[in-house]
């Protein structure tokens, strides 16, 4: 057999034992053999098919989890982001409410200094980031401003808008009734009934949807400022109605006219003192049970 045949089936594995004896005659089998054995340090490790498969598809789902990461990533500082600017417009855009409970009154300051007196049972909102595009002011009940020189907004009510610059001034709004008084400066007033300029001493007033004219207003502020209330030639329904905010009370009437005229006054910190005032004058008498008032003639 010729030398590259030997050779060959030397290196495939494949000689016979005659072939092998042949092959260590050969004059280069020692290089040979020295050869073999200095390749061999150069084999690979043993190839496993199936640990190859796995971890090129691990390779490959590692890569497709990158991008995936970084999407989630970003789509989690998006949300915050939103969440962030969700909450500044919230803050920004959110009203300041301050209510009054019955028998209560408060005070307040608004944002360009401007002070308010809330009476009992009553409402005021405003938007204090948004003071200086929009000066606008709800009311829901009786208050007194007392506004900053040179400062100007509007109160707003759901029977008619008060428009004021640098003056001090009271507004009631109840069901069906509707009271401006001017004590300083000017104010004006626009309502469905009657749009007027109000001056130091003016009233507005709207009772059932009819303008009633009014007396100069002498008082120098508000009487409920100093804890008493006072009427002139007003609705006895609205005098109990007041009482009843003023007192935390239900007052019933047995057989009387409510919608008669009431001149007088009561003060706030005294019941028995005060129920006195709005029945002796029209000859009533009154039976108080816990928070229930009875009223009927005598």
């Amino acid at each position: 057999m010729k030398k590259e045949n030997l050779i060959q089936k030397w290196l495939d594995h494949d000689l016979n034992d005659q072939e092998l004896e042949a092959f260590k005659q050969l004059d280069d089998y020692n290089d040979l053999i020295k050869l073999d054995a200095e390749i061999g340090g150069f084999k690979a490790n043993s190839f496993n098919d199936d640990n190859a498969l796995e971890h090129i598809w691990t390779t490959i789902n590692s890569t497709k989890k990158k991008p995936i990461k970084l999407l989630s990533t970003l789509s989690k500082i998006a949300a915050i982001l939103v969440i962030c600017f969700g909450i500044y417009f919230y803050t920004t855009t959110l009203d300041t409410t301050s209510n009054t409970l019955a028998s209560q009154h408060k005070s307040l300051a608004l944002p360009d200094a401007s002070q308010v007196e809330l009476n009992a049972m009553s409402s005021l909102t405003f938007n204090k980031s948004n003071w200086d595009d929009s000066r606008k002011i709800s009311l829901e009940g009786e208050a007194f401003f007392k506004v900053a020189k040179g400062k100007q907004f509007d109160v707003e009510t759901s029977m008619g808008t008060v428009t004021v610059l640098g003056t001090q001034f009271n507004v009631k709004q109840r069901t069906n009734f509707f009271e401006v008084i001017c004590y300083e400066g000017k104010v004006g007033v626009n309502s469905e009934e009657k749009n007027i300029t109000l001056l130091p001493g003016d009233t507005f007033l709207i009772i059932d949807g009819k303008y009633i004219a009014t007396e100069k207003e002498n008082l120098k502020h508000p009487s409920w400022l100093d804890h008493k209330s006072t009427f002139k030639s007003i609705p006895y329904r609205e005098v109990i109605a007041e009482f009843e905010r003023q007192y935390d009370v239900n007052i019933e009437l047995k057989n009387i006219d409510g919608t008669q005229n009431f001149t007088g006054s009561f003060i706030h910190n005294d019941i028995e003192f005060a129920l006195k005032s709005i029945t002796l004058p029209l000859q009533l008498k009154y039976s108080k049970t816990d928070n229930i008032i009875k009223l009927e003639r005598e």
